[in-house]
């Protein structure tokens, strides 16, 4: 993508102002994006997206900067700008290692590159999806159908000689139904995505997926108001692991634990969460959405046990915090684009499996909440305390589910939550989604097993 030449000479030149540490990234990205809605095609778009993006460290200190702009004068400008903000002693002590190409090891293999099926086969599956959904029942009244899929190159190198090379290949087609009895209105949605090709797309389940939206949609329309109060809860497998996701895992990330601003900074070894508990983010996960060969600082991704039968093992570790910590990088500096300076962040984080049946947990529940598939909220990390919708639940009585219940709001902290869990299936899912922080949006997976958690404040609508 670029010469070696060239990127040893922009990494020195980031370092003349005294700086300790320099990095390129390059970027080349291929996206499509269709839209199927009301049955017609109202979106086709691809493009292409390339542009460089320079990093230089003095001690803890840490300056960004971009540029689409890939000539020589252009990234040594971009590198020089970049190396004026630090304020390091200009004695020419650091110099750039040669750089040695190493060698990646691709753990997600892939069929059909995105650009290589054609794009009326993915309009065939996208319509074979509407149909289904429309097909469901009258009381569906729209669909949308949603296919992206995007190739992305990325070429990263550093002043400690790193030098290296990765192709990433990620498709995912969401599904949204509406459902309408003339007074009122319901969505249902799934989305199911892969770090594959369009392989992915034309094997995808719909009569399981579609039918799913379209399921949740109607259900939702007739479900009645939820109970408010604190009950025990019953949180589904696959995207049920959502709210841990925002409610623990942000919290395990280095961004917030470097600098105190989580409630499991300087907890390792300790305990923080039930016995049951193991928690789990693996970037090695084959064809899973959230998965990567290399992060975005060019480092193997991995397994990392984060939390162990309830007992603190780690945190998720990108280069600047592992400085800030004392400790080395775990393989998880995520980034959106060349746009962002990359920054620890989850691939696909879970809860592990336990020994209980999904039969068991719901027979063993006299009263409470059952969460079928959670929607989005919001979580501050350094408190813990989070705020998420359930866009299907139901309630359970004397260890059966009975009626549909709508408008359930789910509120509390993370950390009681996760040691309040007193149930774990075995029934292990994930589920893909979209991450936003401070180094942008990024495809993750969340996933656990049914669990249940002994009290969590229910809002509804019900005294």
């Amino acid at each position: 993508m670029l010469s070696k030449a060239l990127i040893e000479d922009v990494l020195q030149a980031a370092l003349e102002t005294g700086g300790d540490f320099s990095e390129v990234f390059v970027e080349d990205r291929y996206t499509n994006r269709m839209v199927l809605q009301n049955s017609r095609l109202e979106k086709n778009l691809s493009g292409r997206d390339f542009g460089v993006g320079i990093r230089v460290f003095h001690g803890l200190q840490s300056v960004y900067a971009y540029t689409n702009d890939s000539s020589r004068e252009g990234l040594l400008k971009a590198a020089r700008t970049a190396a004026k903000a630090i304020q390091g002693k200009k004695d020419g002590k650091t110099t750039v290692i040669p750089l040695l190409k190493e060698s990646v090891m691709t753990l997600h293999p892939i069929k059909i590159m995105p650009n290589e099926a054609a794009k009326s086969r993915k309009l065939a599956v996208m319509r074979n999806a509407n149909d289904i959904i429309r097909n469901y029942d009258p009381e569906i009244v729209q669909a949308i159908i949603n296919l992206i899929d995007e190739e992305q190159n990325v070429l990263i190198a550093n002043s400690e000689g790193k030098f290296v090379e990765d192709k990433r290949v990620r498709s995912r087609m969401s599904m949204v139904s509406i459902a309408s009895d003339g007074a009122d209105m319901q969505t249902g949605f799934y989305g199911p995505g892969a770090y594959q090709g369009f392989e992915f797309i034309e094997n995808l389940d719909l009569n399981h997926y579609a039918k799913e939206s379209a399921r949740i949609a109607k259900t939702m329309l007739h479900a009645d108001p939820a109970p408010s109060g604190k009950f025990p809860v019953i949180i589904d497998n696959e995207f049920g692991g959502v709210i841990f996701h925002e409610a623990c895992g942000h919290s395990l990330e280095a961004t917030a634990v470097a600098k105190n601003a989580s409630v499991f900074a300087n907890k390792v070894g300790e305990k923080v969460a039930s016995d049951l508990v193991t928690y789990i983010d693996d970037g090695t996960l084959e064809n899973e959405w959230g998965s990567l060969n290399i992060d975005d600082e060019g480092e193997k991704s991995r397994k990392n046990v984060l939390i162990e039968d309830g007992i603190l093992k780690g945190y998720m570790i990108d280069k600047l915090n592992g400085r800030r910590m004392g400790m080395e990088s775990t393989g998880s500096s995520r980034r959106q684009s060349y746009r962002f300076a990359p920054t620890s962040r989850m691939t696909n984080t879970y809860i592990a499996p336990g020994k209980s049946t999904p039969e068991e947990i719901i027979a063993d529940t006299e009263y409470g909440i059952y969460a079928k598939y959670m929607g989005g909220g919001s979580v501050n990390p350094g408190t813990g305390d989070f705020n998420f919708a359930v866009n299907e639940a139901y309630l359970v009585k004397n260890g059966k589910i009975e009626r549909p219940i709508r408008g359930a709001t789910l509120i509390g902290n993370g950390a009681k939550t996760i040691l309040d869990i007193d149930r774990v299936a075995n029934n292990l899912g994930h589920g893909a989604g979209m991450c936003g922080a401070s180094s942008g949006s990024l495809p993750v997976n969340v996933g656990q097993p049914m669990v249940r958690v002994s009290e969590i404040t229910v809002g509804g609508k019900e005294a």
